[in-house]
């Protein structure tokens, strides 16, 4: 089908306010990234009847309208041509909507400028992890064995893949280091250097942090004595968060610091090594002992709830999940999941995350045996497509959010599954795919529970959809015989 791309783009200009309301706007691989100066004069009714529009929202100070893949460009192309603006990029736009937000939005927003870019390679890191507790988990193919007990020849390519799967999480620090330096202003390999310096070999790994502090096995914290005036931990951060995050900013601000002061010609010399050996030395004196304290309160409190009030907090978290999604703080959780994945052995956020987006994805489906025009049966089959496979955007702004009660079928759907796996203390051993294929980073003794939630997670929201469709339409009916009586 071919499309007036000027056409459309001249409606959406007219929607958003005209050309003088626009201060940049981009596009990524599906949506229109626009910074307006002033959202109130949008016309979302008026921007809901163009051609190709399949969503509109507000994220993080910038208005994103979803167009599709290879419609999108163009559409792109003909915006700016009409507005008389130049082409900017994904990062411009979304400095212009930094200014607009307000505290937390800019915490959250970090947060997803820090993942977004590394979240590859934990995805990555997750599925080949769940490759490997498949093949090394007994019962889950042959009765009181695992594969790697019937088949000995397995052991080799079950330590390739451990070694794979395990890089990005033991080196987790550097790729933090490197993605939240470019974030901060900082520069990247320093970035990394001092990511990497956090998992030196010569540091306690972390993860044996707890028998040390606890003197179990005869292991004693280690410590670097500071010219007999103080001691540092001599302690690893593998896999954690917080502590990277914070020094990275320090790091990036005493680059930035001496970069103003320093002159150009001994830059090189004095810059790099000044910026590390300060942010090195705060990062394990002062910001990895206090910023793993917070992340373990972090990770308590949360698995507290879970464990005082585990139906009443799946359910919430289940049911408010996908809106977060909406508002952008969902990105927040990674750094969550990777916490209680070092300090608890798994994770149950992430299983429940895999669910919401199923349960969106089931509406969008049952939206698809109920529309009867080809445009919204085709919108809808590939939204619901793109959320099994752990892509939600196109299902819930494409489709259900426009019609509101497949949303609310998918919110109920996905709190009555977070329940089930909760009340059995599912666990995630890493990050994967948060849709179908999800249950590949499941710990293989709750994969029978997590799949038996997948099916309420697909069987809930599809069935209220069809339902609650039912009733519209017997409303209108009613509706319209009332009319002509």
């Amino acid at each position: 089908m071919s499309y007036d791309y000027r056409q459309i783009a001249q409606q959406i200009l007219d929607s958003i306010g005209g050309a003088e309301n626009i201060e940049q706007a981009a596009h990524c691989i599906t949506r229109l990234r626009i910074a307006l100066k002033d959202e109130g004069k949008i016309n979302h009714e008026a921007l809901k009847a163009v051609e190709l529009v399949k969503g509109q929202f507000s994220n993080g100070g910038v208005f994103q309208i979803v167009i599709g893949s290879g419609d999108v460009d163009r559409v792109y192309a003909q915006l700016i041509d009409l507005a008389g603006r130049s082409a900017a990029t994904v990062a411009d736009v979304k400095g212009s909507g930094d200014n607009k937000l307000n505290p937390l939005q800019r915490l959250v927003k970090i947060f997803s400028d820090v993942f977004m870019p590394i979240l590859p390679a934990i995805i990555v890191a997750g599925l080949l992890m769940g490759i490997n507790n498949l093949l090394g988990a007994k019962d889950m193919f042959i009765p009181g064995k695992s594969l790697l007990d019937a088949y000995p020849g397995l052991s080799g390519l079950w330590q390739l893949i451990n070694m794979m799967a395990n890089t990005s999480f033991v080196f987790l620090p550097a790729l933090v280091g490197w993605s939240a330096a470019k974030r901060f202003g900082g520069s990247e390999v320093l970035g990394i250097v001092l990511g990497l310096l956090l998992v030196h070999p010569d540091l306690l790994n972390a993860w044996n942090y707890g028998k040390a502090a606890a003197g179990l096995d005869g292991q004693a914290i280690p410590y670097f004595d500071i010219l007999g005036l103080f001691k540092v931990e001599r302690v690893g951060y593998q896999g954690q968060i917080l502590p990277i995050l914070a020094a990275t900013w320090v790091m990036s601000q005493v680059e930035i610091w001496l970069k103003a002061r320093v002159p150009n010609a001994i830059q090189l010399l004095v810059v790099p090594i000044t910026t590390i050996v300060i942010s090195g030395v705060l990062a394990l004196a002062i910001i990895g002992p206090v910023a793993r304290g917070l992340g373990v309160l972090i990770t308590q409190g949360l698995v507290q709830v879970f464990e005082v009030a585990p139906v009443l907090g799946a359910a919430i978290f289940g049911a408010l999940y996908a809106p977060l999604v909406i508002t952008g703080m969902h990105h927040m959780f990674i750094a969550v999941d990777l916490q209680l994945i070092t300090s608890h052995g798994g994770t149950f956020i992430w299983p429940i995350i895999a669910l919401s987006n199923i349960a969106q994805g089931s509406a969008a489906l049952a939206m698809f045996c109920i529309a009867k025009s080809a445009t919204e049966k085709s919108m809808a089959s590939t939204s619901a497509i793109s959320a099994f496979s752990g892509i939600t955007e196109p299902a819930m702004f494409g489709v259900n959010l426009r019609f509101k009660y497949p949303f609310y079928a998918a919110l109920i759907g996905s709190a009555c599954a977070s329940v089930l796996i909760t009340l059995n203390h599912v666990l995630a051993s890493a990050i994967g795919v948060g849709g179908l294929p999800a249950f590949i980073s499941i710990v293989p003794v709750h994969i029978p529970v997590f799949l038996l939630g997948t099916l309420v997670a697909v069987i809930v929201p599809f069935t209220l959809t069809w339902l609650f469709a039912k009733r519209a339409s017997w409303k209108g009916q009613a509706a319209l015989a009332g009319q002509s009586v």
